[in-house]
C-alpha cells in the first residue's frame, strides 16, 4: 500500500513495521529504498530474498545523523570525517571499517559497512522515529533499473509492501561511494556528489579501485551489469545514432530513443524521449525513462552517451552498467 510520507501517523506505522522485522519502501534524495532495521539480520534476510539479491552482496544502512556513525563503524578516518561533516545529510556513502556483532547481515558478512545520511524528510521522519539504522537498497528486483516514484515500487513489490510517498526523487541516481577503509579515499561508485566536490572537501585525491594497494570491499550498486530494463540497451554517440537510424528507415519499430535532439528519421516505430541537457536534470530523469520505454514493450532503448565530463560521470556510469 502507499501511504503519504507527510502523514505522521504513516511515518509512526511505518516505524512500528521496522522495529517489528518487516519491510517499509521509503524515499530518498536519490531513489527508492527497500528498508530494513540494520541490526536485526532476520529480517536484512528478508531485504536479500525480496529483491533476490546474493546475501554476500552488502546494503547501504541509513542513519538519522552523523551521531549515529560510531553505533556502526569501529573508526572514523579525519579524511572521512571531513566528508560527513561537508556532505551529511545528502547522497554521499562512506564505506568504513564495521564495528564487531552489529550489521553483519547488512554488511554482507564483511569487516566494513557503508553508512549514509539521507537529507530527505520523509527519510529522514521515518529514521528518527524508527531510531535505529535502516538497511536499505534500491527497492527494485536485483539488477534491474532502480524506483525513482512509490508507484515504480509498487509495480515491483505489489500492493502488499507499505510505501511511503514522498514523490519523484530529485537526484534519482544513487548516492557515491567513496571507501575510506584503505588510508585513502578511493571511488567506487560516482554520483550526484562530483570527485572535485569529494576531493575539495577532503584535500586528498580520490584513488581508482584498481589504484589502491589493497583489495576494493564489495559496494552496492558497484557490478558491472546492473540497473538494467528488459530491453537491450544500446549507447551510441549521437552522429551514430542519426546513421543507424537513417540505414534502419521505415523499417525501424520497437525501439526506444533517449537523445537530446529528436532525429529526423525517427519514424513512427520509434518511441523517443528527449535527454536534459543539464546533467542533474538528466539524472533526475534517467531511471525513469528506462522504465517508461521499458513498459511500452520496445525491444531495444538507444541512448545517446552524454558528454565525458565530471559533471556526467554519475549518469554515464549508470548507463554503461544498464547496457553492460
Amino acid at each position: 500500500m502507499i501511504l503519504p510520507g507527510s502523514d505522521p501517523a504513516a511515518i509512526a506505522q511505518a516505524a512500528l513495521q521496522l522495529r517489528a522485522g518487516e519491510l517499509v519502501a521509503l524515499p530518498t534524495e536519490t531513489v527508492y529504498g527497500l528498508g530494513a532495521d540494520a541490526s536485526q539480520d532476520s529480517a536484512v534476510a528478508k531485504v536479500f530474498a525480496a529483491k533476490g539479491r546474493p546475501a554476500e552482496h552488502p546494503l547501504i544502512v541509513h542513519v538519522a545523523s552523523k551521531a549515529q556513525v560510531s553505533d556502526y563503524a569501529a573508526s572514523v578516518p579525519a579524511f572521512a570525517q571531513q566528508l560527513i561533516d561537508a556532505f551529511w545529510p545528502g547522497p554521499l556513502t562512506l564505506i568504513l571499517p564495521r564495528r564487531d556483532g552489529v550489521a553483519r547481515a547488512a554488511a554482507g558478512g564483511q569487516d566494513s559497512i557503508g553508512l549514509r545520511c539521507p537529507s530527505h524528510p520523509v527519510a529522514q521522519a521515518l529514521l528518527q522515529a524508527a531510531a535505529t539504522g535502516v538497511a536499505a537498497p534500491s527497492a527494485n528486483q536485483f539488477g534491474r533499473v532502480s524506483p525513482t516514484t512509490a508507484e515504480h515500487v509498487q509495480a515491483e513489490f505489489g500492493e502488499d509492501l507499505l510505501i511511503l510517498d514522498g514523490g519523484p526523487c530529485p537526484v534519482g541516481i544513487e548516492s557515491t561511494i567513496v571507501d575510506c577503509t584503505r588510508g585513502a579515499p578511493v571511488l567506487l561508485r560516482p554520483g550526484h556528489i562530483t570527485r572535485e566536490q569529494v576531493e575539495t572537501a577532503c584535500g586528498q585525491a580520490l584513488l581508482a579501485p584498481e589504484a589502491a594497494t589493497e583489495a576494493a570491499p564489495r559496494a552496492s550498486g558497484t557490478l558491472e551489469s546492473h540497473y538494467a530494463p528488459r530491453a537491450r540497451v544500446r549507447l551510441m554517440s549521437a552522429n551514430e545514432l542519426n546513421q543507424r537510424l537513417a540505414s534502419l528507415g521505415v523499417h525501424a519499430h520497437n525501439l526506444g530513443l533517449w537523445s537530446r535532439q529528436r532525429p529526423l528519421d525517427a519514424g513512427a516505430g520509434v518511441l523517443w524521449r528527449a535527454q536534459a541537457v543539464l546533467a542533474a536534470e538528466a539524472a533526475q530523469q534517467l531511471f525513469a525513462v528506462l522504465r517508461e520505454l521499458d513498459s511500452h514493450g520496445v525491444q531495444q532503448i538507444w541512448v545517446e552517451l552524454p558528454p565525458d565530463t565530471p559533471a556526467w560521470e554519475g549518469v554515464r556510469d549508470r548507463l554503461k552498467r544498464a547496457a553492460a
